[in-house]
This record gives C-alpha cells, sequence and structure tokens, in this order.
C-alpha cells in the first residue's frame, strides 16, 4: 500500500500564495506521474498540474503562468506553489501518484485532500 499526506491548504485573500505539498510512503516501485486535482462544490473534479518522471509538466489552462508543480524525486514528493490566488481557486486539493508495479500494471493513490479558500 501507499500513504499520502498532503499539506499546506488554508485560507488566503486574492492575490496572495500558498504551497501545497504531498508525501508519498509505503511500498513504491515506481512513481510514474505525480498531480495535483481540485474539485469546487458543484464541479467536477479538474486536473490542476501534473508531472511526470521525466519532468514533463501539464497544467490547467486557468492556471498557467500562476501555479507551478515541482517534485522531488528522492523523498517522493510533489508540490504545487500557487500565486496570484483567485477566488476561483477555491476548492479541495488533492494529491494523485501514478505507481508503476514491478510486473508492469500501475495503480493510482489519492490523498485525503486539502482545503484551499480564496477570499475576495
Amino acid at each position: 500500500q501507499v500513504q499520502l499526506v498532503e499539506s499546506g491548504g488554508g485560507l488566503v485573500q486574492a492575490g496572495g500564495s500558498l504551497r501545497l505539498s504531498c508525501a508519498a510512503s509505503g511500498n513504491i516501485f515506481r512513481i510514474d506521474v505525480m498531480g495535483w486535482y481540485r474539485q469546487a462544490p458543484g464541479k467536477q473534479r479538474e486536473l490542476v498540474a501534473s508531472i511526470t518522471s521525466g519532468e514533463s509538466t501539464d497544467y490547467a489552462d486557468s492556471v498557467k503562468g500562476r501555479f507551478t508543480i515541482s517534485r522531488d524525486a528522492a523523498k517522493n514528493m510533489v508540490f504545487l506553489q500557487m500565486n496570484s490566488l483567485k477566488p476561483g481557486d477555491t476548492a479541495v486539493y488533492s494529491c494523485n501518484v501514478r505507481v508503476r508495479k514491478p510486473w508492469g500494471d500501475y495503480v493510482d493513490y489519492w490523498g485525503q485532500g486539502t482545503q484551499v479558500t480564496v477570499s475576495s
């Protein structure tokens, strides 16, 4: 099993910044992709940003230029630096890690979620 522990959410005023962290531990053979998703009330969960083992990144259009995803491969950690936050960024943010198994397939693991609230 793999456990994900998130931290860094909270309440911030519009224009402010927050940094989310997620640490993966447990039975990890190899991590293919680490990412952050968010879900606002009444909306579907959406991908915010992801980073592959090869350091390729992908961002939702709504956060490009404001959010930066990074990882510490040695510590199995992923970070999301969120700048110029807007009220529309308010959501529960969840860490996702795709773990490759030795026999070839993969399993997706999810964190418990952390609330980010941006006030206007």
